[in-house]
Protein backbone atom coordinates (compact mmCIF):
# COMPACT_ATOMS: atom_id res chain seq x y z
CA UNK A 1 0.00 0.00 0.00
CA UNK A 2 1.43 3.33 -1.33
CA UNK A 3 1.23 6.40 1.05
CA UNK A 4 3.49 9.64 1.55
CA UNK A 5 5.05 8.94 5.28
CA UNK A 6 4.21 11.07 7.80
CA UNK A 7 2.89 13.74 5.58
CA UNK A 8 0.26 12.11 5.35
CA UNK A 9 -0.48 12.89 9.25
CA UNK A 10 -0.67 16.20 8.87
CA UNK A 11 -4.04 16.78 7.21
CA UNK A 12 -6.00 15.05 10.32
CA UNK A 13 -3.36 16.27 12.59
CA UNK A 14 -4.70 19.78 11.37
CA UNK A 15 -8.12 18.73 11.58
CA UNK A 16 -7.87 17.48 15.46
CA UNK A 17 -5.79 20.55 16.54
CA UNK A 18 -7.90 22.64 14.29
CA UNK A 19 -11.31 21.16 15.75
CA UNK A 20 -9.75 21.68 19.44
CA UNK A 21 -8.39 25.10 19.13
CA UNK A 22 -11.54 26.89 17.47
CA UNK A 23 -14.18 24.63 18.30
CA UNK A 24 -15.20 24.88 14.95
CA UNK A 25 -16.03 21.68 12.37
CA UNK A 26 -16.21 23.17 8.89
CA UNK A 27 -13.23 25.35 9.68
CA UNK A 28 -10.98 22.09 10.79
CA UNK A 29 -12.30 19.88 8.78
CA UNK A 30 -11.33 22.78 5.77
CA UNK A 31 -8.05 22.97 6.89
CA UNK A 32 -7.13 19.87 6.78
CA UNK A 33 -8.77 18.90 3.05
CA UNK A 34 -6.62 22.58 1.83
CA UNK A 35 -3.31 21.13 4.10
CA UNK A 36 -3.50 17.66 2.30
CA UNK A 37 -3.80 19.30 -1.33
CA UNK A 38 -1.63 21.87 -0.36
CA UNK A 39 1.11 18.47 0.01
CA UNK A 40 -0.85 16.87 -2.90
CA UNK A 41 0.01 19.90 -5.44
CA UNK A 42 3.40 20.66 -4.37
CA UNK A 43 2.79 23.60 -2.25
CA UNK A 44 1.32 25.65 -4.30
CA UNK A 45 -1.25 27.86 -2.45
CA UNK A 46 -3.23 28.97 -5.97
CA UNK A 47 -3.24 25.72 -7.14
CA UNK A 48 -4.46 24.18 -3.92
CA UNK A 49 -7.40 26.52 -3.52
CA UNK A 50 -8.57 25.66 -7.26
CA UNK A 51 -8.24 21.99 -6.47
CA UNK A 52 -9.60 21.90 -3.35
CA UNK A 53 -12.77 23.27 -5.02
CA UNK A 54 -12.99 21.72 -8.31
CA UNK A 55 -11.37 17.96 -7.39
CA UNK A 56 -12.57 17.47 -3.97
CA UNK A 57 -15.64 19.92 -3.21
CA UNK A 58 -17.39 19.95 -6.28
CA UNK A 59 -17.13 15.88 -7.21
CA UNK A 60 -18.89 15.63 -3.51
CA UNK A 61 -21.52 17.67 -4.46
CA UNK A 62 -22.16 15.96 -8.15
CA UNK A 63 -22.22 12.35 -7.18
CA UNK A 64 -25.14 11.14 -7.38
CA UNK A 65 -25.40 8.84 -3.86
CA UNK A 66 -23.94 11.81 -2.19
CA UNK A 67 -26.61 14.51 -3.43
CA UNK A 68 -29.35 11.78 -2.33
CA UNK A 69 -27.85 11.49 1.20
CA UNK A 70 -28.33 15.87 0.93
CA UNK A 71 -31.83 15.55 -0.26
CA UNK A 72 -32.98 13.43 2.71
CA UNK A 73 -30.73 15.37 5.21
CA UNK A 74 -33.40 18.64 4.47
CA UNK A 75 -36.30 15.81 4.41
CA UNK A 76 -35.28 15.34 8.08
CA UNK A 77 -34.63 18.85 9.07
CA UNK A 78 -38.22 19.77 8.21
CA UNK A 79 -39.98 16.99 9.87
CA UNK A 80 -37.95 17.05 13.09
CA UNK A 81 -38.43 21.09 13.17
CA UNK A 82 -42.38 20.68 12.92
CA UNK A 83 -41.81 18.32 15.46
CA UNK A 84 -39.90 20.32 18.27
CA UNK A 85 -42.45 23.50 17.38
CA UNK A 86 -45.92 21.14 16.99
CA UNK A 87 -45.73 20.61 21.36
CA UNK A 88 -46.27 16.85 20.63
CA UNK A 89 -43.41 15.42 22.54
CA UNK A 90 -43.94 18.27 25.87
CA UNK A 91 -47.62 16.46 25.72
CA UNK A 92 -46.32 13.34 25.43
CA UNK A 93 -44.04 13.83 28.59
CA UNK A 94 -46.89 15.72 30.57
CA UNK A 95 -49.29 13.02 30.17
CA UNK A 96 -47.15 11.01 31.82
CA UNK A 97 -47.14 13.16 34.88
CA UNK A 98 -50.58 11.44 36.75
CA UNK A 99 -48.29 8.33 37.01
CA UNK A 100 -45.54 9.85 38.91
CA UNK A 101 -45.58 9.62 42.59
CA UNK A 102 -42.06 8.97 43.64
CA UNK A 103 -38.45 9.67 43.10
CA UNK A 104 -37.70 6.59 41.09
CA UNK A 105 -40.97 6.95 39.14
CA UNK A 106 -39.91 10.77 38.16
CA UNK A 107 -36.52 9.96 36.83
CA UNK A 108 -37.97 7.19 34.77
CA UNK A 109 -40.59 8.81 33.30
CA UNK A 110 -37.78 11.53 31.92
CA UNK A 111 -35.93 8.86 30.59
CA UNK A 112 -38.59 7.62 28.40
CA UNK A 113 -39.15 11.09 27.93
CA UNK A 114 -36.33 11.56 26.06
CA UNK A 115 -36.00 7.97 24.50
CA UNK A 116 -39.24 8.99 22.31
CA UNK A 117 -37.87 12.00 21.45
CA UNK A 118 -35.21 10.01 19.28
CA UNK A 119 -35.51 11.93 16.35
CA UNK A 120 -33.72 14.80 17.81
CA UNK A 121 -30.80 15.01 19.75
CA UNK A 122 -30.98 18.57 19.95
CA UNK A 123 -34.71 18.62 20.85
CA UNK A 124 -34.78 16.28 23.54
CA UNK A 125 -33.40 18.68 26.09
CA UNK A 126 -35.18 21.90 25.65
CA UNK A 127 -38.67 19.73 25.29
CA UNK A 128 -37.76 16.75 28.20
CA UNK A 129 -36.52 19.41 30.58
CA UNK A 130 -38.15 21.87 30.95
CA UNK A 131 -41.44 19.84 31.46
CA UNK A 132 -39.92 18.07 33.77
CA UNK A 133 -38.11 19.98 36.01
CA UNK A 134 -41.14 21.26 38.14
CA UNK A 135 -41.67 17.60 38.88
CA UNK A 136 -38.08 17.03 39.88
CA UNK A 137 -38.19 20.04 42.16
CA UNK A 138 -41.10 18.72 43.75
CA UNK A 139 -40.15 15.29 44.45
CA UNK A 140 -36.67 16.43 45.36
CA UNK A 141 -34.58 15.24 42.34
CA UNK A 142 -31.37 17.39 41.69
CA UNK A 143 -31.21 19.54 38.23
CA UNK A 144 -28.09 18.11 37.88
CA UNK A 145 -29.81 14.53 37.89
CA UNK A 146 -32.51 15.87 35.41
CA UNK A 147 -29.59 17.27 33.13
CA UNK A 148 -27.66 13.75 33.24
CA UNK A 149 -31.10 12.20 32.45
CA UNK A 150 -31.33 13.74 29.15
CA UNK A 151 -27.94 14.04 27.97
CA UNK A 152 -28.20 10.37 28.40
CA UNK A 153 -31.37 9.89 25.76
CA UNK A 154 -29.83 12.67 23.50
CA UNK A 155 -27.07 11.42 21.06
CA UNK A 156 -26.58 7.97 23.02
CA UNK A 157 -30.04 7.43 21.85
CA UNK A 158 -29.75 9.73 18.32
CA UNK A 159 -26.62 7.53 17.65
CA UNK A 160 -28.33 3.89 17.63
CA UNK A 161 -31.00 4.95 15.25
CA UNK A 162 -30.11 4.25 11.67
CA UNK A 163 -32.94 6.51 9.58
CA UNK A 164 -32.38 9.69 11.53
CA UNK A 165 -29.86 12.63 10.57
CA UNK A 166 -27.55 10.69 12.88
CA UNK A 167 -27.70 7.63 10.88
CA UNK A 168 -27.81 9.26 7.67
CA UNK A 169 -24.50 10.92 8.33
CA UNK A 170 -22.58 8.12 9.21
CA UNK A 171 -23.80 5.53 6.45
CA UNK A 172 -22.51 8.25 4.07
CA UNK A 173 -19.15 8.06 5.70
CA UNK A 174 -19.03 4.74 5.52
CA UNK A 175 -19.95 4.47 2.00
CA UNK A 176 -17.69 6.83 0.82
CA UNK A 177 -14.57 4.26 2.55
CA UNK A 178 -16.51 0.71 1.06
CA UNK A 179 -16.19 2.28 -2.14
CA UNK A 180 -12.78 3.05 -2.33
CA UNK A 181 -12.17 -0.29 -0.53
CA UNK A 182 -14.52 -1.81 -3.74
CA UNK A 183 -16.24 -3.69 -0.52
CA UNK A 184 -20.50 -4.20 -1.70
CA UNK A 185 -21.81 -4.54 1.56
CA UNK A 186 -24.74 -2.05 2.13
CA UNK A 187 -24.03 0.37 4.46
CA UNK A 188 -27.70 0.08 6.42
CA UNK A 189 -27.04 -3.21 6.85
CA UNK A 190 -23.52 -2.45 8.06
CA UNK A 191 -24.42 0.14 10.72
CA UNK A 192 -27.55 -1.86 11.52
CA UNK A 193 -24.98 -4.58 12.31
CA UNK A 194 -22.72 -2.37 14.54
CA UNK A 195 -25.49 -1.45 16.94
CA UNK A 196 -24.58 -3.95 19.20
CA UNK A 197 -21.12 -2.63 18.97
CA UNK A 198 -22.39 0.74 20.11
CA UNK A 199 -21.19 0.00 23.93
CA UNK A 200 -20.87 3.08 25.31
CA UNK A 201 -24.13 4.60 23.68
CA UNK A 202 -26.24 1.46 25.06
CA UNK A 203 -24.63 1.35 28.40
CA UNK A 204 -25.50 4.90 29.12
CA UNK A 205 -28.81 4.75 28.47
CA UNK A 206 -29.39 1.55 30.33
CA UNK A 207 -27.43 3.33 33.48
CA UNK A 208 -30.47 5.62 34.16
CA UNK A 209 -33.32 3.22 34.91
CA UNK A 210 -30.66 1.41 36.81
CA UNK A 211 -29.74 4.29 38.81
CA UNK A 212 -33.26 5.36 39.61
CA UNK A 213 -34.44 1.87 40.26
CA UNK A 214 -31.23 0.89 42.75
CA UNK A 215 -31.18 4.28 44.10
CA UNK A 216 -27.68 4.88 43.80
CA UNK A 217 -25.89 7.50 43.82
CA UNK A 218 -22.19 8.17 44.16
CA UNK A 219 -19.65 11.22 43.35
CA UNK A 220 -20.31 14.62 43.10
CA UNK A 221 -24.05 13.76 42.06
CA UNK A 222 -24.53 11.93 45.41
CA UNK A 223 -24.00 15.58 47.10
CA UNK A 224 -26.18 17.21 44.85
CA UNK A 225 -29.03 15.13 45.61
CA UNK A 226 -27.89 15.35 49.43
CA UNK A 227 -28.70 19.04 48.88
CA UNK A 228 -31.89 18.92 47.67
CA UNK A 229 -33.15 16.75 50.21
CA UNK A 230 -31.70 18.06 53.00
CA UNK A 231 -31.86 21.54 52.35
CA UNK A 232 -34.59 21.84 49.20
CA UNK A 233 -31.70 24.19 47.40
CA UNK A 234 -32.17 23.82 43.83
CA UNK A 235 -28.36 25.13 43.41
CA UNK A 236 -25.57 25.66 45.16
CA UNK A 237 -24.35 29.16 46.00
CA UNK A 238 -21.85 29.92 43.74
CA UNK A 239 -24.22 27.91 40.74
CA UNK A 240 -25.19 30.11 37.70
CA UNK A 241 -27.84 27.83 36.41
CA UNK A 242 -28.11 28.37 32.12
CA UNK A 243 -31.95 29.38 31.91
CA UNK A 244 -34.52 30.37 34.18
CA UNK A 245 -37.80 28.39 34.45
CA UNK A 246 -39.64 30.43 33.16
CA UNK A 247 -37.95 31.00 29.65
CA UNK A 248 -39.37 27.89 28.17
CA UNK A 249 -43.07 27.62 29.11
CA UNK A 250 -44.17 27.78 25.59
CA UNK A 251 -43.29 24.16 24.94
CA UNK A 252 -46.10 22.51 26.57
CA UNK A 253 -48.99 25.45 25.48
CA UNK A 254 -51.62 24.02 23.98
CA UNK A 255 -49.82 20.76 22.84
CA UNK A 256 -51.20 17.29 21.96
CA UNK A 257 -49.67 13.97 21.66
CA UNK A 258 -51.28 12.85 18.48
CA UNK A 259 -49.41 15.64 17.36
CA UNK A 260 -46.19 13.25 18.21
CA UNK A 261 -47.38 9.50 17.58
CA UNK A 262 -49.63 9.92 14.43
CA UNK A 263 -46.36 11.41 12.38
CA UNK A 264 -44.45 8.54 14.04
CA UNK A 265 -46.66 6.10 12.90
CA UNK A 266 -46.59 7.06 9.70
CA UNK A 267 -43.36 7.45 8.89
CA UNK A 268 -42.57 3.99 10.14
CA UNK A 269 -45.38 2.63 8.13
CA UNK A 270 -44.55 4.16 5.44
CA UNK A 271 -41.06 3.51 5.59
CA UNK A 272 -41.38 -0.20 6.29
CA UNK A 273 -43.80 -0.51 3.89
CA UNK A 274 -41.52 0.56 1.25
CA UNK A 275 -39.12 -1.44 2.32
CA UNK A 276 -40.75 -4.80 2.69
CA UNK A 277 -41.64 -4.11 -1.15
CA UNK A 278 -38.18 -4.22 -2.01
CA UNK A 279 -37.80 -7.75 -0.10
CA UNK A 280 -37.19 -6.27 3.16
CA UNK A 281 -35.34 -7.48 5.40
CA UNK A 282 -34.75 -11.13 3.67
CA UNK A 283 -33.68 -9.74 0.86
CA UNK A 284 -30.83 -6.84 0.68
CA UNK A 285 -32.02 -3.76 -0.24
CA UNK A 286 -30.07 -1.61 -2.21
CA UNK A 287 -28.71 1.58 -0.33
CA UNK A 288 -30.61 3.74 -3.51
CA UNK A 289 -34.29 2.64 -2.85
CA UNK A 290 -33.20 2.57 0.78
CA UNK A 291 -32.77 6.58 0.62
CA UNK A 292 -36.18 6.91 -1.39
CA UNK A 293 -38.32 4.86 1.07
CA UNK A 294 -36.84 7.58 3.86
CA UNK A 295 -37.23 10.43 1.93
CA UNK A 296 -40.76 9.66 1.29
CA UNK A 297 -41.57 8.24 4.65
CA UNK A 298 -40.35 11.62 5.80
CA UNK A 299 -42.03 13.90 3.56
CA UNK A 300 -45.44 12.08 4.40
CA UNK A 301 -44.91 11.98 8.05
CA UNK A 302 -43.93 16.15 7.35
CA UNK A 303 -47.71 16.68 5.18
CA UNK A 304 -49.44 14.74 8.13
CA UNK A 305 -48.22 16.89 10.89
CA UNK A 306 -48.80 19.89 9.02
CA UNK A 307 -52.51 18.66 8.66
CA UNK A 308 -52.42 18.44 12.22
CA UNK A 309 -51.35 21.61 13.88
CA UNK A 310 -53.73 22.85 11.14
CA UNK A 311 -56.58 20.85 12.42
CA UNK A 312 -55.75 21.63 16.11
CA UNK A 313 -54.93 25.63 15.12
CA UNK A 314 -51.66 25.06 16.71
CA UNK A 315 -50.28 27.75 14.19
CA UNK A 316 -50.97 29.11 10.86
CA UNK A 317 -49.65 27.78 7.75
CA UNK A 318 -47.18 30.21 6.68
CA UNK A 319 -45.81 29.91 10.23
CA UNK A 320 -45.93 25.86 10.00
CA UNK A 321 -43.87 26.26 6.17
CA UNK A 322 -41.17 28.77 7.83
CA UNK A 323 -40.79 26.29 10.36
CA UNK A 324 -40.22 23.29 7.91
CA UNK A 325 -38.36 25.44 5.59
CA UNK A 326 -36.52 26.21 8.76
CA UNK A 327 -35.71 23.32 9.69
CA UNK A 328 -34.06 22.44 6.78
CA UNK A 329 -32.35 25.71 6.27
CA UNK A 330 -30.80 24.32 9.84
CA UNK A 331 -29.44 21.07 7.45
CA UNK A 332 -27.16 23.30 5.72
CA UNK A 333 -24.41 22.72 8.72
CA UNK A 334 -24.77 19.19 8.92
CA UNK A 335 -24.60 18.89 4.59
CA UNK A 336 -21.22 21.42 4.73
CA UNK A 337 -19.77 19.21 7.50
CA UNK A 338 -20.66 15.82 5.51
CA UNK A 339 -19.58 17.39 2.32
CA UNK A 340 -16.03 18.54 3.99
CA UNK A 341 -15.46 15.17 5.49
CA UNK A 342 -16.28 13.21 2.35
CA UNK A 343 -13.82 15.64 0.95
CA UNK A 344 -11.23 15.25 3.63
CA UNK A 345 -11.75 10.98 3.46
CA UNK A 346 -10.74 11.44 -0.15
CA UNK A 347 -7.44 13.63 0.70
CA UNK A 348 -6.16 11.04 3.02
CA UNK A 349 -7.36 7.85 0.98
CA UNK A 350 -4.89 9.67 -1.46
CA UNK A 351 -2.21 10.52 0.59
CA UNK A 352 -2.46 7.29 2.25
CA UNK A 353 -2.62 7.75 5.86
CA UNK A 354 -4.11 4.54 6.95
CA UNK A 355 -1.94 2.84 5.01
CA UNK A 356 1.22 4.50 7.02
CA UNK A 357 -0.76 3.39 10.01
CA UNK A 358 -1.43 0.27 9.27
CA UNK A 359 2.36 -0.29 8.13
CA UNK A 360 3.03 1.12 11.83
CA UNK A 361 1.41 -0.69 13.72
CA UNK A 362 1.36 -4.38 11.38
CA UNK A 363 3.23 -6.81 13.75
CA UNK A 364 3.70 -4.58 16.61
CA UNK A 365 0.08 -4.27 17.64
CA UNK A 366 -2.47 -6.96 17.90
CA UNK A 367 -5.49 -7.06 15.71
CA UNK A 368 -7.80 -7.29 18.76
CA UNK A 369 -6.16 -4.48 20.74
CA UNK A 370 -7.55 -2.36 17.49
CA UNK A 371 -11.20 -1.54 18.58
CA UNK A 372 -9.79 -0.51 21.72
CA UNK A 373 -7.22 1.68 20.62
CA UNK A 374 -10.00 3.60 18.28
CA UNK A 375 -12.25 3.92 21.53
CA UNK A 376 -9.53 5.86 23.65
CA UNK A 377 -8.62 8.26 20.59
CA UNK A 378 -11.87 8.94 19.61
CA UNK A 379 -12.88 9.65 23.28
CA UNK A 380 -9.56 11.96 23.46
CA UNK A 381 -10.41 13.78 20.32
CA UNK A 382 -14.37 14.44 21.05
CA UNK A 383 -13.71 15.39 24.65
CA UNK A 384 -10.75 17.97 23.57
CA UNK A 385 -13.00 19.33 20.49
CA UNK A 386 -17.07 18.79 21.78
CA UNK A 387 -17.52 17.56 18.59
CA UNK A 388 -18.91 13.52 17.56
CA UNK A 389 -19.45 14.37 14.31
CA UNK A 390 -16.30 15.85 13.55
CA UNK A 391 -14.35 12.88 15.22
CA UNK A 392 -16.45 10.48 13.23
CA UNK A 393 -15.30 12.08 9.76
CA UNK A 394 -11.70 12.61 10.86
CA UNK A 395 -11.22 8.54 12.52
CA UNK A 396 -13.59 6.30 10.08
CA UNK A 397 -11.99 6.88 6.90
CA UNK A 398 -8.54 5.83 8.88
CA UNK A 399 -10.68 2.91 10.96
CA UNK A 400 -12.30 1.40 8.19
CA UNK A 401 -9.33 0.75 6.12
CA UNK A 402 -7.20 -0.20 9.32
CA UNK A 403 -9.57 -3.04 10.25
CA UNK A 404 -9.21 -4.08 7.03
CA UNK A 405 -5.75 -4.34 6.46
CA UNK A 406 -4.88 -5.72 10.13
CA UNK A 407 -7.70 -8.62 10.14
CA UNK A 408 -9.43 -6.50 12.63
CA UNK A 409 -13.03 -7.20 13.14
CA UNK A 410 -14.11 -4.10 11.25
CA UNK A 411 -18.07 -3.69 12.69
CA UNK A 412 -16.27 -3.78 16.33
CA UNK A 413 -13.71 -1.33 14.65
CA UNK A 414 -16.77 1.31 13.19
CA UNK A 415 -18.37 1.01 16.83
CA UNK A 416 -15.83 1.40 19.34
CA UNK A 417 -15.17 5.04 16.68
CA UNK A 418 -18.65 5.61 17.35
CA UNK A 419 -18.51 4.87 20.80
CA UNK A 420 -15.22 6.97 21.60
CA UNK A 421 -16.75 9.72 19.82
CA UNK A 422 -20.26 9.34 21.92
CA UNK A 423 -18.24 9.27 25.22
CA UNK A 424 -16.01 12.52 24.97
CA UNK A 425 -18.88 14.56 23.44
CA UNK A 426 -21.38 13.15 26.61
CA UNK A 427 -18.44 14.50 29.16
CA UNK A 428 -17.30 17.63 27.13
CA UNK A 429 -18.18 20.77 28.62
CA UNK A 430 -17.90 22.40 25.34
CA UNK A 431 -20.05 20.30 23.56
CA UNK A 432 -23.31 21.44 22.27
CA UNK A 433 -25.76 18.48 23.67
CA UNK A 434 -23.84 18.94 27.23
CA UNK A 435 -24.30 22.60 26.93
CA UNK A 436 -28.36 22.08 25.91
CA UNK A 437 -28.86 19.57 28.34
CA UNK A 438 -27.52 22.16 31.17
CA UNK A 439 -29.74 24.71 29.43
CA UNK A 440 -33.16 22.15 29.31
CA UNK A 441 -32.41 21.18 33.11
CA UNK A 442 -32.03 24.96 34.10
CA UNK A 443 -28.60 23.65 35.66
CA UNK A 444 -25.38 25.08 36.14
CA UNK A 445 -23.69 23.92 33.63
CA UNK A 446 -20.48 23.23 35.04
CA UNK A 447 -22.34 21.29 38.00
CA UNK A 448 -24.14 19.15 35.04
CA UNK A 449 -20.56 18.63 33.85
CA UNK A 450 -18.77 17.30 37.01
CA UNK A 451 -21.57 15.56 38.54
CA UNK A 452 -22.34 13.46 34.95
CA UNK A 453 -18.34 12.37 34.40
CA UNK A 454 -18.26 9.94 37.31
CA UNK A 455 -21.15 7.82 35.50
CA UNK A 456 -20.21 8.18 32.10
CA UNK A 457 -16.56 6.93 32.92
CA UNK A 458 -18.22 3.95 34.65
CA UNK A 459 -19.87 3.44 31.41
CA UNK A 460 -16.41 4.04 29.53
CA UNK A 461 -14.59 1.74 31.71
CA UNK A 462 -16.98 -1.31 30.97
CA UNK A 463 -17.50 -0.65 26.89
CA UNK A 464 -13.57 -0.68 27.19
CA UNK A 465 -13.22 -4.19 28.23
CA UNK A 466 -16.04 -5.13 26.07
CA UNK A 467 -14.11 -3.48 22.98
CA UNK A 468 -11.29 -6.00 23.81
CA UNK A 469 -13.58 -9.06 24.57
CA UNK A 470 -15.27 -7.77 21.11
CA UNK A 471 -11.55 -7.37 19.62
CA UNK A 472 -11.13 -10.73 20.39
CA UNK A 473 -14.10 -13.04 19.39
CA UNK A 474 -15.97 -10.54 16.96
CA UNK A 475 -19.34 -11.99 18.85
CA UNK A 476 -22.10 -9.68 18.87
CA UNK A 477 -22.94 -10.67 22.39
CA UNK A 478 -20.29 -9.18 23.47
CA UNK A 479 -23.21 -6.46 24.54
CA UNK A 480 -24.65 -8.96 27.01
CA UNK A 481 -21.13 -9.35 29.02
CA UNK A 482 -20.98 -4.93 29.04
CA UNK A 483 -24.33 -5.00 30.09
CA UNK A 484 -24.04 -7.58 32.38
CA UNK A 485 -20.79 -6.12 33.93
CA UNK A 486 -22.73 -2.90 34.42
CA UNK A 487 -25.50 -3.96 36.33
CA UNK A 488 -23.08 -6.12 38.83
CA UNK A 489 -21.23 -3.11 39.00
CA UNK A 490 -24.48 -0.87 39.59
CA UNK A 491 -25.66 -3.79 42.41
CA UNK A 492 -22.52 -3.56 44.10
CA UNK A 493 -22.10 0.07 44.32
CA UNK A 494 -25.62 -0.21 45.86
CA UNK A 495 -25.31 -2.24 48.30
CA UNK A 496 -21.93 -0.55 49.82
CA UNK A 497 -23.49 2.48 49.46
CA UNK A 498 -26.67 1.15 52.06
CA UNK A 499 -24.13 -0.79 54.10
CA UNK A 500 -22.29 2.67 54.86
CA UNK A 501 -25.47 4.26 55.42
CA UNK A 502 -26.82 1.64 57.90
CA UNK A 503 -23.33 1.77 59.67
CA UNK A 504 -23.38 5.41 60.30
Amino acid sequence: MEHMGLLSLIPPIIAVILAIVTKNVLISLFSGVFAGVLILVGGNPLSATTGVIGEYLFPQLTDSYNAAVLVLLFFIGGFVALMEKSGGGAALAAASMKFIKTRANAQLAAWFGGILIFFSDLGTPLIVGPVFEKIFDKVKISREKLAWIIDSTASPVAVLIPFIGWGVYIMGLIRAEFDKLNIADSEFSTLIQVIPFQFYAILTVLLVPLIAITKLDFGPMAKAEQRVRQTGQLYWPESKPLRKAEEMKDYTTGSRTILIWLPLLVLFATLFGLLVSKGFPVTPVPGSEFRVALSTAYLFAAITIVVLMIVYKVKKFNEIFDIYTGGMQKMVYVATTLVLAWSLGKVIGEMGTAAFIVEIMKGNVPAFIIPAILFIVGAVMALASGTSWGTFAIMLPIAIPMAISLDAHILVCIGAVLSGGIFGDHCSPISDTTILSSTGAGADHLDHVKTQFPYALLNASIALVGFIVAGLTGSAYTLLLAILLLVVTTLVLSRRKQAQIISA
